[in-house]
């Protein structure tokens, strides 16, 4: 009788969560993520470490690209089993494998014309990962399971599933296994997020785990207050309104985007902001937004309270949502400042390249970033101040002010991981560090270890671990 963890992504790195425990010859998947840092993007081509059709069961922690992205080839592959996951997630996750697929066709569309122009050769990167029709594939193998309600997943193997607060429908994943008579618990942190934050619930703190994997995205820093973001959000807007120009805001679907509008609901109400026409201009968006509204369950109570008073923090005056190709270009026609918020969170795809391309070169517009930006992505490069970007092919100067505020993040911060971390009883017999990069997931196995004395160990990649 075994009980075996191997790390195949988020390790070393930020993105392609993907992590396979074995326990007595049952293989389970804990989620299956697209890899976006610029250096790693040849893993979602290479074959997967454990043939598909061996893996008996797939536990989704929560529908970000980074988590689900790659699920869609994994069942074309020869993936058979169940995927479990929160009722969420499993509609979100839909939104954003279809969404995933689409923009793969487009961009594979928009390369080979530009290669063929160029009269070069046209690499297998090119073609798309996956369809859509491969996305709509994998959707009657999704399981939804309520919080706090455990799954038996094989014979002496039960999951339950418990609200991580980070994105509606995120999950901290426990997993039980009886291994020679004795019982183990397995806990998968998977995005943890913060405390009295808008719209959703706090994480759900658990009390014992012989072994956890967590993250550590902000392992080496501490977020600013919510009032600080706030009030630098307000600052922005206002600095760019009196500049003249426009306020492009990257922005991940599910969650960030919901929590602007939230926070641009309230500063309309309270009157510190001027009035600008806003576009929510990301068909998976105000689809996820649509989600949102039908999963009130899933709240918190200052939440609730505005939906009880007929107030939805999703809708205020000035707010359109753009659906077509044609409304999302008919915005660069508009004089005055306007906001967008386009996806994608990193600039790696989607709408939010047009909008950089048409406003990237004005000193008197603003980028604004609310968001992790992955090594290696064109949001990371702005953000680390380079004066020259490569968008759709072209090269463009950077003369926009671009601005970050780090309190929006949907992460847990170092001294936040810890606090959860710690409401265990007792130390775990290992924690494994995952989902940073390299050096900060080193350090933050280290600051816990100083302040628990716990045992902590941050795998390589593909590395395999026997538990005890």
């Amino acid at each position: 009788m075994e009980l075996k963890i191997s790390f195949f992504g988020a390790a070393g790195n930020v993105t392609g969560s993907r992590h396979l425990l074995e326990v007595n010859g049952t293989k389970i998947l804990v989620d299956c993520g697209f890899y976006q840092e610029r250096e790693f993007k040849h893993r979602n081509w290479d074959p997967f470490p454990v043939p598909p059709a061996e893996i008996d069961a797939m536990l989704l922690t929560h529908a970000h690209l980074d988590h689900c992205g790659l699920i869609p080839k994994l069942v074309k592959e020869g993936f058979k089993g169940k995927i479990y996951c929160n009722p969420a997630t499993a509609e979100i996750a839909k939104i954003i494998m279809l969404d995933s697929a689409h923009i793969q066709e487009e961009d594979a569309k928009y390369k080979k014309k530009r290669h063929k122009k160029e009269g070069r050769s046209v690499p297998h990167e090119v073609k798309p990962l996956y369809r859509q029709e491969d996305a709509f594939e994998c959707f009657p193998q999704l399981a939804p399971v309520d919080y706090e309600t455990p799954v038996n997943i094989a014979d002496g193997i039960e999951a339950t599933f418990y609200d991580a607060g980070h994105i509606l429908g995120a999950s901290i994943i426990r997993v039980k296994a009886d291994i020679n008579g004795e019982s183990r618990s397995i806990v998968f942190s998977g995005d943890i997020g913060r405390e009295d934050r808008p719209i959703l619930q706090d994480p759900t703190v658990l009390h014992h785990a012989d072994y956890v994997v967590i993250e550590s995205t902000y392992g080496d820093r501490v977020h600013e207050s919510y009032t600080g973001v706030k009030d630098d959000f307000c600052e922005v807007i206002n600095a760019t309104h009196a500049c003249g120009g426009n306020l492009v805001i990257p922005s991940f679907s599910v969650e960030r985007a919901q929590e602007l509008l939230y926070y641009l609901n309230e500063l309309t109400m309270e009157k510190r902001i001027p009035h600008i026409m806003t576009f929510l201009d990301s068909p998976m968006a105000v689809k996820v937004t649509e989600v949102f509204k039908d999963h009130p369950e899933l709240f918190d109570k200052e939440t609730v309270k505005l939906l009880v008073d007929n107030h939805s923090p999703f809708e205020f005056s000035g707010l359109k949502m753009t659906r077509k190709t044609a409304e999302s270009k008919a915005i660069n026609q508009i004089k005055g400042t306007v906001m967008i918020i386009a996806g994608s969170g990193m600039c790696t795809g989607g709408r939010i390249k047009h909008h950089l391309v048409n406003n990237i070169t004005r000193p008197e517009s603003t980028i604004l970033f609310v968001g992790y930006q992955a090594f290696g992505t064109l949001g990371r490069r702005l953000v680390n101040g380079e004066k020259e970007v490569r968008i759709l092919g072209q090269k463009y100067t950077v003369k926009a002010r671009i601005a970050t505020i780090h309190g929006f993040s949907g992460h847990a911060d170092k001294n936040e991981l810890l606090s959860w971390l710690t409401e265990l009883t007792k130390g775990p017999k290992n924690i494994f560090v995952v989902h940073g990069e390299e050096k900060v997931s080193e350090q933050f196995a280290q600051f816990i270890t100083e302040k628990t004395g716990w045992k902590t160990t941050v795998p390589k990649y593909q590395q395999t671990i026997t538990l005890e």
